[in-house]
């Protein structure tokens, strides 16, 4: 799914299309809304083979290695489109793959995957969503909630960035991590039309 401009920036769903062919080791756990199929389980599933290759390949290109516990914990991430947190990675891995995962370990891979920018953390929920973009450094990324399908969009804007730069400057505030979560309803949910969402309330936590 391609990229749909937002308010001078860009709107980008957490399933947009990457290259590669490698296989998660988990299933996709897809739903349905009033038996309409969610949109975000749906791409989400999708996903998955591609990003998991390109995440892959960006490892191999770093110099860095993607373990198989590393790969497992980001496998375990993209088979659903909500936020988990270390103990739901577990308990799906105990489930698909028979085996018990200490949270630790978990936590050991979560820490790589941030750093390689392969997932992201949602601070309010203190859960982990697999990123398959590209961002730039220092970019500013807006978390887009949906309260009704628990699916996650990001959605980043020069404008936006650009403000809240110069408003932190003018407070002669130096954040240490800026991060935007914006809870609501997502387009597909809400029954509008691609990008338009309806946000109930917002979290800005540059800390």
């Amino acid at each position: 799914m391609n990229a749909r401009p937002v308010h001078g920036g860009s709107y980008r769903h957490t399933h947009d299309a990457l290259p590669g062919g490698a296989t998660g080791r988990f299933h996709a756990q897809p739903h349905a809304h009033g038996g309409e199929a969610c949109d975000h389980a749906t791409h989400r599933a999708a996903l998955a083979p591609g990003a998991l290759q390109h995440a892959a390949d960006l490892c191999r290109a770093r110099g860095v290695r993607m373990t198989p516990i590393r790969h497992d914990v980001l496998s375990a991430l993209y088979t659903t489109h909500r936020p988990l947190g270390a103990y739901d990675i577990a308990e799906i891995m105990g489930r698909e793959a028979q085996r018990r995962v200490a949270p630790i370990t978990i936590y050991r891979a979560l820490e790589f995957l941030l750093e390689q920018g392969f997932i992201h953390k949602l601070e309010t929920r203190n859960a982990f969503i697999a990123c398959p973009h590209v961002h730039s450094p220092g970019e500013l990324v807006v978390f887009l909630i949906c309260e009704q399908c628990g699916g996650v969009d990001e959605a980043s804007s020069p404008v936006f960035s650009g403000a809240l730069a110069k408003m932190l400057g003018e407070a002669g505030f130096t954040p240490r991590n800026e991060v935007v979560e914006i809870a609501g309803i997502c387009a597909h949910c809400g029954g509008k039309g691609q990008g338009e969402v309806a946000p109930k309330d917002s979290v800005a936590e540059p800390a």
